[in-house]
């Protein structure tokens, strides 16, 4: 409770200027702490930034991704990941090394409530040619798939035959998707599991008809950084209200099991990645990849080398 003295004016003015000397080293204080906060902030944003723009262009090096003359169709969802590539990919055109061209493709699947406003708003604010592709794929989804079974298999399908043949129409020669390290980890442990082949997410890709080279740039960035670049870019998330709300996914599930195999073992999907771009077919069992069947005549023929090797004096 307040003492009596508090309103009392005398005592004001006899503390005054002490009051006004410790207030304005307060604020002194306070703003220098301020600006040494937003450096720091600064720096980790930049270091960060240099981060993501690394794994970006090693993996397009790597892979060939991008080459003189493309024009890379970049497929926007409104979630974290596809703006955080569309923005680097933006960064990286300014200083690379051959021309390209970026045109940005966002597919209204129509479902209930989605903003129509906020893509448009933000690509007309960065300034890159987009094209807003309406299909109501939404309706379709919801009338296929049995009650109680998850959407992501036909709504993937029907999402990519559309943007496939956009590509086509608008004459875009690669188009960019934005699955990250941990989605294609995923995509191999749900293969495994659930489907029986050893297989994920190839960071190039040629579809099925032969008719398109699908990219992944961001295969070498961990979900943690795009998910805090995103978050202090501020993007305009768009939440997927047709699949996000489905409960038991099996993807949802696999994911949990990696981020907890993170937490526990630090350097553990580093390594599960790694594993993936060092693939031994000989210490593996598919007959398709490896001659297994001709492995006695590949033994005669090393031992009657030796022999011969032996004799020849």
């Amino acid at each position: 409770m307040l003492q009596p003295d508090y309103f009392d004016p005398a005592a004001s003015d006899t503390v005054s200027g002490t009051s006004s000397s410790v207030t304005s080293s307060s604020v002194a204080s306070a703003q220098t702490q301020s600006e040494h906060h937003n450096a720091k902030q600064k720096r980790e944003f930049n270091k960060l930034q240099k981060r993501l723009r690394r794994d970006v262009g090693n993996a397009i090096i790597d892979y060939q991704m991008i080459g003189e003359g493309d024009k890379v169709m970049v497929c926007l969802s409104g979630g974290k990941d596809s703006y955080t590539m569309l923005e680097i990919l933006l960064n990286l055109q300014r200083n690379a090394p051959v021309k390209f061209s970026l045109v940005a493709v966002n597919m209204d699947q129509k479902q209930p409530g989605f903003p129509e406003h906020v893509l448009p708003q933000y690509l007309d604010k960065v300034g890159v040619e987009y094209h807003i592709l309406e299909r109501d794929t939404y309706s379709v989804v919801k009338e296929k798939t049995p009650e109680g079974k998850t959407t992501c298999a036909l709504c993937s399908r029907l999402r990519r035959g559309s943007l496939y043949g956009f590509a086509e129409e608008i004459g875009a020669t690669k188009i960019a998707l934005g699955h990250h390290r941990e989605d294609i980890l995923e995509t191999l442990f749900l293969n495994m599991f659930f489907g029986g082949t050893l297989k994920a997410m190839p960071p190039k890709l040629l579809s099925d008809d032969g008719k398109n080279i699908v990219i992944r740039p961001l295969a070498y960035c961990k979900e943690a950084d795009i998910t805090e670049f995103s978050r202090l870019m501020e993007f305009p998330i768009i939440p997927c209200n047709l699949c996000g709300s489905q409960p038991n996914l099996q993807r949802q599930i696999v994911k949990d099991m990696l981020a907890e195999w993170d937490k526990k073992h630090p350097g553990r999907l580093e390594s599960m990645f790694k594993a993936m771009t060092n693939v031994a077919p000989s210490q593996l069992a598919d007959r398709r990849l490896f001659d297994f069947a001709g492995l006695e005549a590949k033994q005669a023929a090393l031992m009657e080398g030796r022999i011969h090797a032996l004799t020849v004096d």
